[in-house]
C-alpha cells in the first residue's frame, strides 16, 4: 500500500503499523480454527487497546497474558506495545501460589486469562486485588484443553469488550526503541526472572533484525524493513507463545509479512503433521528431544501418510536436542535444513549449527559464534582454541538491561571485561581447534561426583536413545561415598516392562566413562517438563531425592 507508514524507530509497535498494512489480506496467524489475516489482527488488537485504555492502563503499566496459545495472546501484545504497555508472559501451568508471585513481582494491572484457567486466579493467595481489569478469553478449541472453571468478580469477557470497543488505532507519544520488552524466564531451577530488554536491543538479538532466518544480514535503519518482507512464508513453531523460542520467531515472521501456525492445547505429533501439510509449512521449529520424538516416532509409524512438500527447515531451539536425534532427522527429512539454535532470554540469539547432509553430530551443539560470543575461563581470558579447557559461553553486543526488581542477579549475570558487557548465562563449553564451540551444559545443573563432573544433558542424549525409554532428566542426589551420585528420572515405553539401571548402565558403558553412568534409577510414568519441554530439575530432583532406595 503506498499510504502505509515507514517505519523511522525499532519500537515494535511502529514497526507492525507499517508492515500489517502491506500484508492486509495475506494470512497472519492461524491457531486450531481461528483464522486472522493481517487487518484482523490489527483491527482486534486496536479495539483491545482502546478498551484497555478506558480502564486506565497507560504507558510502562504491565498487562499479564496468562493464556495457552491463541490469536488472543498476540493480539494482546501487540495492544499493549501500541499503548507502550508492557505485556507479561505467564506459564500456563503455574498454581494460584506460583501466578501470585508472578502477579507481585511484574507488577500487572490487567490480565487476560483462558476460561479453564480461572480457578488458578481464583486461588491467588490474598486474591488479585491488584488488578485493575481481567479479561476471560474462550478457549480457541476447547476438546484439546481441560480445567476448572471459576467466577472471578469484576471480570469481562474478552470478546464482549472487543465488541464494544472502538477499531480506530490508538495514537500514543513518545514511543521509540527504548521502550520496555519484557519476558520472564526460568521457574525450573528457582523463582521465574523477568529479563529487561529495550525494543530496539530485542528487535535485533532476539527477532532476527529483520532477517527471520538469518541468512542475509539485519537491516541499518528501520525505513528498510518493509523491503524484506517475504512474498509467502508459513511457519510453524512447536512451543508456547508464553516461552521465548515461539514469541522471538513468531514476531520475526509477523514484521517479514509471513503466516504463523499455532497448534492450540497439548502436543499431538499427529496434529502437527496435518497442520505442516495443510498449511504448506516452510519452517518447523520443535523444542528438544520431548518434542521432536513423538514427531519422528508419529512420521514413522504412518509411512507416505503426510508429504511435507513446502518444508525445508527443520530447527530447535530452548532446549537441547541429542545428537541421534539430529541425524535421524537429517536421515527421514534429506534435503532439508536441520538447524539447532543456541541462546536465551538473557542473551537473545547466541549461534546455531546447522548440519550438512550425511554429517553425523556429537555431542551437544557444536557452532560457529556469532560475532560478539566468547568462551571465558575462570581468569575472564578467553579459552585458547583446541585447549580443552572448560569455560563459560557469554556473549556482548545488544543485550538486556537486566533483570526485573533483582539487581544482585543482574550483577551477576552481566559483567564488564575489557571495557564491554557480557551476558553470561552459565552454559559451559569448549572451544575447538577451529574455533567452534562445544556446548557442554548449564554449569548450575553440572553434577560434582567423587570429584568428577558430570553435564546431566550428555548423559540424558544417551539414555533417551533407549528404545525402552520415552524421556528423562539426570540429577544428583547426596551420596555418603561420592559426595553426589547420578541419579536418572525416566519414563517407559512400556510402562509393564519398565528398563532397569543394569540396562541403561550397559548401554551407556561404549559411550560414557564410568564415572558419569547412573548410580540410581527412578522410573515415573510421566517425566515433568515446561509447557514448551524444558527441562524441570526441580521435579526430577525431589523425586530422585525422595527414591534413591531404587538404586541396585
Amino acid at each position: 500500500m503506498s499510504d502505509a507508514p515507514v517505519p523511522t524507530t525499532y519500537n515494535f509497535a511502529d514497526m507492525w503499523e507499517a508492515i500489517w498494512p502491506r500484508a492486509a489480506d495475506r494470512v497472519a496467524l492461524v491457531c486450531g480454527p481461528q483464522v486472522r489475516t493481517y487487518a484482523e489482527l490489527a483491527e482486534r488488537a486496536n479495539r483491545l487497546a482502546n478498551h484497555l485504555r478506558s480502564v486506565g492502563v497507560v504507558a510502562g503499566d504491565r498487562v499479564g497474558l496468562f493464556l495457552r496459545n491463541d490469536a488472543a495472546y498476540l493480539e494482546a501484545m501487540l495492544a499493549a506495545f501500541s499503548l507502550r504497555a508492557i505485556p507479561v508472559n505467564m506459564n500456563h501451568r503455574y498454581t494460584g501460589e506460583e501466578l501470585g508471585y508472578l502477579l507481585s513481582d511484574s507488577g500487572a494491572v490487567a490480565l487476560l486469562v483462558h476460561q479453564t484457567l480461572t480457578a488458578a486466579v481464583a486461588s491467588v493467595p490474598g486474591g488479585s486485588s491488584q488488578l485493575q481489569t481481567i479479561l476471560v478469553v474462550d478457549d480457541p478449541d476447547p476438546a484439546s484443553v481441560a480445567g476448572e472453571v471459576a467466577e472471578l468478580p469484576g471480570a469481562a469477557r474478552y470478546e464482549d469488550v472487543l465488541a464494544a470497543a472502538s477499531a480506530a488505532p490508538v495514537v500514543t507519544e513518545g514511543r521509540s526503541g527504548d521502550d520496555t520488552y519484557l519476558m520472564y524466564t526460568g521457574g525450573t531451577t528457582g523463582r521465574p526472572k523477568g529479563v529487561v530488554w529495550r525494543q530496539e536491543d530485542a528487535f535485533f538479538a532476539c527477532i532476527g533484525g529483520g532477517d527471520p532466518m538469518r541468512l542475509v544480514g539485519p537491516v541499518d535503519r528501520p525505513e528498510d524493513l518493509p523491503d524484506r518482507m517475504v512474498e509467502a512464508f508459513s511457519y510453524l513453531p512447536l512451543a508456547p507463545l508464553m516461552h521465548a523460542a515461539a514469541q522471538w520467531t513468531t514476531f520475526s515472521w509477523l514484521l517479514a509479512g509471513g503466516k504463523t501456525v499455532l497448534m492450540p492445547g497439548a502436543l499431538d505429533p499427529e496434529a502437527v503433521w496435518d497442520a505442516v501439510d495443510h498449511h504448506a509449512v516452510n519452517s518447523l521449529t520443535v523444542v528438544g528431544d520431548a518434542v521432536a520424538r513423538p514427531l519422528v516416532k508419529a512420521w514413522e509409524d504412518h509411512p507416505g501418510r503426510w508429504e511435507a512438500g513446502g518444508l525445508f527447515a527443520i530447527s530447535n531451539g530452548g532446549a537441547p536436542m541429542s545428537p541421534t536425534l539430529k541425524a535421524k532427522l537429517g536421515q527421514l527429512f534429506p534435503g532439508r535444513a536441520i538447524i539447532d539454535g543456541f541462546g536465551s532470554s538473557e542473551s537473545g540469539v547466541q549461534g546455531a549449527q546447522r548440519l550438512t547432509a550425511g554429517e553425523d553430530p556429537s555431542g551437544l551443539a557444536r557452532f560457529a559464534p556469532s560475532p560478539g560470543t566468547e568462551v571465558f575461563g575462570e581468569d575472564l581470558r578467553p579459552v585458547e582454541p583446541g585447549s580443552g579447557v572448560i569455560g563459560r559461553v557469554a556473549n556482548t553486543g545488544r543485550l538486556p538491561i537486566g533483570y526485573l526488581n533483582d539487581p544482585a542477579k543482574t550483577a551477576d549475570t552481566f559483567v564488564e571485561v575489557d571495557g564491554l558487557r557480557y551476558c553470561f548465562t552459565g552454559d559451559l563449553a569448549t572451544v575447538e581447534a577451529d574455533g567452534a564451540i562445544q556446548l557442554l551444559g548449564r554449569g548450575s545443573q553440572c553434577i560434582n561426583t567423587g570429584g568428577e563432573k558430570v553435564f546431566p544433558e550428555e548423559v540424558e542424549s544417551a539414555i533417551v536413545d533407549l528404545s525402552s525409554v520415552t524421556d528423562v532428566l539426570v540429577v544428583g542426589v547426596d551420596d555418603e561415598r561420592w559426595g553426589t551420585a547420578v541419579a536418572a528420572v525416566v519414563s517407559a515405553a512400556d510402562p509393564a516392562s519398565p528398563p532397569t539401571l543394569e540396562a541403561i548402565r550397559e548401554h551407556l558403558r561404549g559411550t560414557l566413562a564410568g564415572y558419569k553412568l547412573p548410580k540410581h534409577l527412578v522410573v515415573v510414568p510421566t517425566v515433568e517438563r515446561s509447557p514448551a519441554g524444558k527441562a524441570d530439575y526441580r521435579w526430577a530432583k525431589a523425586v530422585a531425592e525422595a527414591n534413591v532406595s531404587t538404586s541396585s
